[in-house]
């Protein structure tokens, strides 16, 4: 599919689906690459992706990640799903038609009992509160210690709740994406 075609399918997803995407726009490079370099590929074998759309962050992923690692996308929309499956074919990526609050038995499936980072474009603030929490919560609970969780909003409407599980939370505003968007970073001590 053409970056044209992608990128009408994008804006025509978030017409007719709202309440699963995010934004209107598909997120920027220099979001991409500043939520990316958080992550230690270098020795990471497994990450989590919430929510990749049409997989800019996906594609990065792969690109940085090693030979190695596993790589779990979690995607809610059957459109985007269906996009990510015809756009990958790389044996590390784990691509599932299901919402992130799923983790625990995705991860269970395959004896996973802890994952590197986590990046989540989940818009976390049209997501119902009790899954909102039970993904969140089942975010920190596998993580390992030291290991990453990465999010963006459009808003700073999430920082409490991340805060809570993670005490000390980093977050910057990447001024120069469409829209303007805030990363939260926190660290499982």
């Amino acid at each position: 599919m053409s970056d044209s075609k992608q990128k009408k399918s994008f804006f025509k997803t978030y017409l007719e689906q709202k309440r699963q995407v995010g934004s209107w726009v598909a997120s920027w490079p220099l979001l991409v690459n500043n939520m990316c370099r958080k992550i230690d590929f270098d020795t990471a074998k497994v990450i989590i992706e919430y929510g990749p759309g049409n997989g800019v962050f996906t594609k990065k992923l792969l690109k940085k990640a090693n030979s190695k690692t596993k790589l779990f996308v979690f995607e809610l929309n059957e459109d985007f799903y269906n996009v990510l499956k015809d756009k990958f074919n790389d044996p590390r990526i784990i691509l599932l038609n299901q919402g992130a609050e799923t983790l625990p038995e995705v991860l269970k499936a395959y004896n996973i009992t802890e994952v590197d980072a986590i990046l989540s474009s989940l818009p976390l603030a049209m997501i119902p509160n009790e899954v909102k929490n039970k993904i969140l919560d089942n975010s920190y609970a596998y993580l390992k210690k030291n290991g990453v969780f990465l999010q963006y909003q459009y808003s700073l409407n999430a920082r409490h709740d991340i805060k809570k599980r993670y005490g000390e939370l980093k977050v910057n505003l990447i001024a120069f994406n469409v829209p303007p968007a805030f990363v939260y970073k926190g660290i499982k001590k």
